[in-house]
């Protein structure tokens, strides 16, 4: 093999491994990727069944049951919802044995925490979130006609409420969303409401129980978490010697004249009135910039008034008022009278079409 075969093979050698080096370089991670949680909305609809206890089968007092929440997650194992939830209840009175329905809406308030991400961390892509609340509701009873019917009947019930009854309940439950994807998971969701004994109008001597199994959907608005990708080590420069580049020689540029637009600015009056208005002085602050960034610029006002009303001794004097107000203005604002020129036309001149536009000076700075 020759020396130059040789120099070739080194030289082919030394590039690839070079390559490899800064390859591997470009990929060391600085900081390893991550995920955040963000904060966000959710809703969940619910429906099962509800149970309350009392003195039959467990199988006879089972009855419908609905729910629809709306949460707010604001840390990553904990939220806090309100919902409201209900349908129908039901009792059993015991001799002679008769079963009977009453209907109920309870609101709630919940504090939610998730478990999963308590013990095991945060993770939105875990398909299993198991979860624990506890809270309380205020529960309103209605069409309670069976048992008004039993009692009428000549078997009294203690607590018998006939135009509906308000009770507070105290809540603890848990559940579990099946994620399906980054906004719907399935919900499961099993609770327990501890109730005043006159919830089921029957006088027990003891707190009415009522027991919740929904299923339903967990709606999230918004992803819920944020993923952020690894920072990698900025490669090391490469320093390859370029050849100097040949002296370059300035040409002249012409000298650009700047060109500086003059500004038009109407400050208009209200009826027989020389007073500056509020919504008028952005107006003469616009006029005081461009005076200011132009050192050169001078500024003229002219004074106006409506010829449809007065008379022209009147608006001579009032036009000359509204040009020397803004001029005075300007001057306050700093600009020396030297660069103020103020005119006034009365009623002779009238620029505008209508009269309100007629009561105005007009400011023309360049």
């Amino acid at each position: 093999m020759s020396m130059n075969k040789k120099k070739l093979w080194i030289a082919a050698f030394s590039l690839l491994f070079g390559s490899i080096a800064v390859s591997a370089q470009e990929q060391r991670i600085k900081e390893e990727g991550k995920t955040e949680f963000k904060s966000h909305w959710f809703m969940q609809v619910q429906a099962g069944a509800a149970h309350t206890v009392g003195e039959a089968k467990f199988t006879d007092l089972i009855s419908p049951a609905v729910a629809l929440n709306v949460g707010y997650q604001f840390a990553p194992a904990w939220s806090a919802r309100v919902g409201v939830s209900g349908w129908q209840a039901k009792g059993s009175w015991v001799a002679p044995r008769q079963d009977y329905k009453y209907k109920y809406l309870q609101g709630n308030v919940d504090i939610v925490s998730d478990l999963s991400t308590l013990f095991c961390g945060f993770n939105p892509k875990r398909v299993f979130n198991g979860y624990i609340f506890a809270g309380a509701g205020l529960n309103r009873g209605f069409d309670n006609d069976e048992a008004v019917a039993i009692n009428a009947a000549g078997y009294p019930m203690g607590y018998l409420w006939t135009e509906g009854k308000f009770l507070v309940a105290g809540r603890l439950g848990l559940g579990c969303n099946l994620r399906l994807n980054d906004r719907l998971a399935i919900n499961i969701e099993g609770n327990a409401n501890v109730l005043s004994d006159k919830f089921n109008s029957k006088k027990a001597g003891n707190a009415d129980w009522q027991f919740n199994a929904l299923v339903g959907l967990t709606i999230k608005f918004g992803k819920g978490y944020k993923e952020i990708p690894p920072v990698y080590y900025e490669p090391e420069p490469v320093v390859v010697e370029q050849p100097k580049p040949a002296p370059v020689v300035e040409q002249p540029q012409p000298r650009k004249e700047v060109v500086v637009q003059p500004m038009k600015q109407d400050i208009f009056f209200a009826l027989n009135s020389a007073k500056i208005q509020d919504d008028q002085k952005s107006k003469i602050n616009m006029l005081v910039e461009y005076l200011q960034k132009n050192p050169s610029a001078k500024v003229k006002v002219t004074g106006y008034a409506d010829a449809n009303t007065g008379n022209s001794k009147i608006n001579k004097t009032l036009s000359e008022k509204r040009a020397a107000n803004v001029a005075e203005v300007l001057k306050t604002k700093g600009i020396t009278p030297d660069r103020i020129i103020a005119d006034s036309k009365g009623d002779t001149v009238q620029p505008y079409k209508t009269p309100e536009e007629n009561r105005v000076s007009i400011c023309i700075a360049e």
